[in-house]
């Protein structure tokens, strides 16, 4: 059975130059898949709101929701590290209220890390959820949960923003940091610059690694896919055959059939 694997590994694999996987996932039998197939880091994203809850954004998820979907996702996945994300308004007003809601990740759901979004404005609270012992991954360029202020989803290309995010971030204790939405030669001035793993979405290939949404590079969902998403498969579209032939079957008699009686 390959290894845990620790921020040590991530950090050894930036070195080496060797690509970080990562997805999301919100479900045990999602994360026994995608931890058997041996992705390296899972996200527990507040896009549930969105993916699992049929929401426009991610704004109403709440502390307990990602929670419980968090401890149903450790359960399933023994080797993938596991990282919480910190919903909207869970750490943004207070400090001391911050660090107890990413330990509620640790104690409660079986994560070894949190995601919070924003760069500089948020520098005090990673550096304090990150003395309390608990790993942070930041997230910087196109964040969902400040989608109103930025006037919806858009690419985001302040280079000199954007670098100041990054590198401030890294001094505030964070171990990893997510680049959305970031045109691609701003990217791989991030990483260059960077000692912490840079991990892409809609980011480019020079990030350390790359995460996507489980739903949409496999198909699951129907509706958009962004520029970003690349589908590797169309389940479904996929279940959809089935479960038309199973209606079918029914109908007509011929399932159950002999050899599924008892």
């Amino acid at each position: 059975m390959p290894s845990k694997v620790t921020l040590t590994t991530l950090y050894k694999m930036k070195e080496k130059g060797e690509k970080i996987t990562a997805l999301t996932a919100y479900d045990y039998p999602f994360a026994r898949i995608v931890d058997e197939a041996g992705i390296h880091l899972i996200l527990i994203g507040d896009s549930l709101g969105m993916v699992i809850q049929g929401g426009n954004s991610t704004l109403p998820v709440t502390m307990d929701e990602m929670l419980y979907h968090t401890r149903i996702v450790a359960a399933g996945a023994k080797t993938a590290m596991i990282v919480g994300d910190m919903p909207f308004m869970s750490y943004q007003t207070d400090i001391r209220e911050a660090v107890n809601n990413a330990g509620r990740f640790l104690k409660e759901a079986d994560a070894q890390a949190v995601k919070l979004e924003g760069g500089a404005a948020v520098c005090d609270t990673i550096t304090a959820i990150s003395e309390a012992g608990i790993p942070v991954q930041a997230h910087i360029g196109l964040t969902p949960q400040s989608v109103h202020q930025m006037g919806g989803f858009k690419v985001q290309r302040d280079e000199d923003r954007l670098m100041e995010d990054a590198l401030n971030v890294e001094s505030a204790g964070a171990f990893s940091v997510v680049l959305e939405g970031i045109p691609v030669g701003i990217s791989e001035k991030i990483t260059a610059a960077l000692k912490i793993p840079t991990i892409g979405i809609g980011a480019g290939p020079h990030c350390d690694g790359q995460i996507l949404v489980f739903h949409d590079m496999l198909g699951i969902n129907p509706g958009h896919v962004p520029k970003f998403v690349k589908q590797y498969a169309t389940v479904g579209e996929e279940t959809k055959r089935g479960l038309a032939k199973y209606i079918q079957e029914v109908q007509s008699g011929e399932f159950p059939g002999k050899e599924h009686c008892y």
